[in-house]
């Protein structure tokens, strides 16, 4: 690897830090805050009555918003703290996996020209959808679920306005953190595949995969990154290619459309496992989803592309 490389590589990731982290830093500051206020109870409090209508009981509200609010640990970390049927957690397990991290990874993927309420509205609606068909489709687990591997850490008592901003810092730094020490290696990475021409290769083996989807084949990298990495880690992959790649709008909606029902499937997978559930069928249910939802999306609007297409066609054919 060399020198120019590891430059273009470096300036790369700590744009893409720079760019992420004016998003990051300040939301987790806030909602780490809010956590030590009344306002997460009263949302928990709001969303309990609705719980029984997808077979869930009032606490497991508490994961769900956890979830939401901050990111999949501290939903599984709620989880393991209420006592649950197999049934109720895997319903919990799969709603998580479609709709976390929602306020980060929403304005992640707002820096690419994603409506939030795009986002918003495919995430909490594949999560409801999906808790209503297992609610009434799978009669079975009913026996009280077995946590394993890990077992909940007990918080640090935090207390006094200084200590509760100082930890609220501290937690918005780590998450840069975590993301530069994740993305610069990853753009590094990117910067060698370019250099060396393996990115056309791994754009001949993904075209399949975008066909099927309806994508064009320069959305390949794109839709890697954020399989592999997810949305938030696989932001600055996401960012560059759709710079570089010269990707269309209807393209970049498609590939985001799939990847907010399904990304980081192997970090989003594994982490579910100390839940004692299976996890082959929440990967098979993330993926199918994610495959016939963007397969669906991708089909009517071609069909309205061509609709208008040939209207245009109409018209101009009378002038």
């Amino acid at each position: 690897m060399g020198i120019q490389t590891l430059k273009l590589g470096l300036r790369s990731g700590l744009l893409t830090t720079w760019i992420l982290g004016k998003v990051i830093f300040p939301v987790t500051l806030i909602v780490t805050l809010l956590s030590f206020t009344p306002v997460i109870d009263w949302v928990i409090y709001l969303c309990e009555p609705f719980m029984k209508w997808i077979g869930l009981p009032g606490e497991a509200a508490i994961p769900l918003v956890l979830a939401n609010l901050l990111n999949l640990y501290a939903g599984i970390g709620a989880i393991l703290t209420l006592d649950l049927t197999v049934k109720e957690v895997f319903i919990l397990a799969v709603m998580m996996s479609f709709s976390h991290n929602l306020l980060i990874e929403t304005a992640v993927s707002s820096k690419v020209g994603i409506k939030a309420w795009v986002v918003f509205a495919v995430r909490i609606g594949l999560a409801l959808a999906s808790a209503l068909a297992i609610h009434y489709i799978w009669q079975g687990g009913g026996d009280t679920a077995q946590y394993g591997l890990v077992t909940p850490a007990n918080k640090e008592e935090i207390t006094g306005l200084f200590s509760i901003l100082l930890y609220g810092m501290e937690k918005a730094v780590m998450g840069i953190v975590q993301l530069a020490l994740i993305v610069i290696p990853l753009m590094i990475f990117i910067q060698w595949m370019k250099d060396i021409q393996l990115l056309q290769y791994f754009t001949r083996w993904m075209t399949p995969i975008t066909r099927l989807l309806g994508l064009s084949p320069n959305t390949a990298t794109t839709l890697g990154a954020g399989l592999i990495f997810g949305l938030a880690y696989g932001a600055g992959v996401i960012i560059q290619a759709i710079k570089e790649d010269n990707i269309k709008k209807k393209d970049i909606y498609l590939v985001f459309i799939f990847l907010v029902a399904c990304h980081a499937v192997i970090e989003d997978t594994l982490i579910f496992i100390p839940l004692g559930i299976p996890i082959w069928p929440l990967l098979a249910f993330r993926l199918v989803t994610a495959i016939l939802l963007t397969m669906a999306v991708a089909f009517v609007w071609n069909r309205i592309e061509k609709e208008k297409n040939r209207a245009q066609e109409g018209v101009i054919h009378e002038l």
